[in-house]
């Protein structure tokens, strides 16, 4: 819990009372590696914390997983195009690790604007961030090459590319695992 305070506190500035009311809404919860956080055709009902663990967000394209998107460690998970509607899915949310999380459901969400200190002002940082990760990705996906996705995947996920299995990184570039292993040839090469 201690992590998801600090990242709170990393945004807002927060009172004892306030640090009582997190506590009491967010819940810890466990995920196995390879369970589904969130599955396509499901409402989202959580914002999640990663305390410890890592995911990835896939979509189903025509039988083929396409990942957009991985959390680690003290980052906040949601579909939000779901959660904030409290419509059905399109997205895949994945352990690839055994993962612990804290989360805070809908109506949780919104007792934390009305009671912590400052809580709206963190839900609006917290989207603004959000909005600003999602523009640059779909901007990437319609303008960079695939070495330059994997360069930005390499820059904006550092110490990462050990964790997660290469065909997965491949399907964030967009390219095939043989591709992938060509463009990573390349770039030690220095062509």
């Amino acid at each position: 819990m201690q992590l998801l305070i600090q990242a709170i506190k990393s945004q807002i500035s927060v009172s004892e009372k306030d640090i009582t009311i997190i506590e009491n809404l967010f819940h810890k919860k466990s995920f196995r590696k390879g369970e589904h956080l969130l599955s396509a055709g499901e409402v989202c009902r959580y914002i999640i914390f990663i305390e410890s663990g890592l995911v990835r967000y896939y979509l189903n394209n025509e039988e083929t997983e396409q990942t957009h998107y991985f959390n680690q460690e003290g980052e906040f998970v949601c579909d939000y195009v779901s959660f904030l509607p409290q419509s059905p899915s399109n997205v895949n949310i994945q352990a690839l690790e055994d993962t612990l999380v804290y989360r805070i459901s809908a109506d949780g969400i919104q007792q934390f604007y009305r009671e912590v200190s400052n809580g709206e002002r963190f839900g609006r940082v917290a989207i603004e961030q959000v909005f600003v990760n999602v523009m640059t990705q779909v901007v990437s996906l319609y303008t960079d090459k695939p070495d330059n996705r994997y360069l930005k995947f390499l820059a904006n996920y550092s110490g990462l590319a050990h964790r997660i299995p290469q065909y997965y990184i491949a399907s964030y570039v967009g390219v095939k695992p043989p591709s992938l292993s060509r463009i990573r040839k390349r770039l030690a090469s220095g062509r």
